[in-house]
């Protein structure tokens, strides 16, 4: 970095060791590969460098490493750096079989995007084999988009869909709230007589209780 003399003492340290220490080791070497190299200075590296006691720290540099702050970062796996170098556009869906043109291609969109009239996909052009339908808004991955299979679809069996409104559906009955069924339970497991008192059950031919 520039302005920071601290950091060029550390490299001119560090490849006084490698030309004093490491390449002389290696002077007997007649044919020294690129690979032979680089092999040999991650050993030397690894096993020697990081481990000899460094005279201004007063331990060694892996130790010194040990002790400091946790500042990496991990890797990002492949399944993400595959999908990091991928195009994003934007396409028109077709009502009549719920499918998407890319590429020369047509993509299936599954039945729930159906009422979607636009689109936002993210592909890349060197892989069609499949490809992702995304929020807009947010740009999440809402689900995998494959290649329409003609064949296959053809001798398959159509479940019926229901009709795309606007109107809100009411929310089916959940019965009792989770907190309430809980509070009920605890107060059962005690096994306290309830604190009001019941009104008895009356018959049809049984008289009136007098108030």
């Amino acid at each position: 970095m520039p302005y920071s003399p601290y950091q060029n003492a550390k490299q001119e340290i560090f490849w006084a060791s490698v030309e004093g220490r490491l390449i002389a080791m290696l002077e007997g070497v007649e044919e020294l590969t690129l690979d032979l190299l680089n092999e040999a200075t991650q050993a030397w590296v690894e096993r020697e460098y990081h481990r000899t006691l460094h005279s201004e720290l007063g331990c060694t540099p892996l130790e010194r490493y040990l002790q400091g702050p946790e500042v990496g970062r991990e890797s990002p796996g492949s399944e993400d750096l595959r999908r990091a170098f991928r195009a994003e556009i934007t396409r028109t869906q077709r009502r009549a079989d719920g499918t998407l043109s890319l590429a020369g291609r047509r993509f299936e969109i599954p039945s729930r995007y159906r009422h979607l009239e636009r689109v936002r996909i993210r592909y890349a052009r060197w892989e069609l084999a499949t490809c992702d339908l995304i929020d807009a808004r947010s740009g999440a991955i809402l689900c995998a988009l494959y290649p329409l299979d003609k064949a296959a679809n053809a001798a398959g069996l159509r479940r019926r869909l229901d009709p795309v409104t606007s109107e809100p559906s009411a929310p089916p009955a959940s019965g009792i709230a989770p907190l309430l069924r809980k509070l009920m339970a605890d107060y059962a497991a005690t096994g306290l007589p309830p604190a009001y008192l019941p009104t008895p059950h009356l018959n049809e031919d049984d008289p009136e209780p007098a108030p």
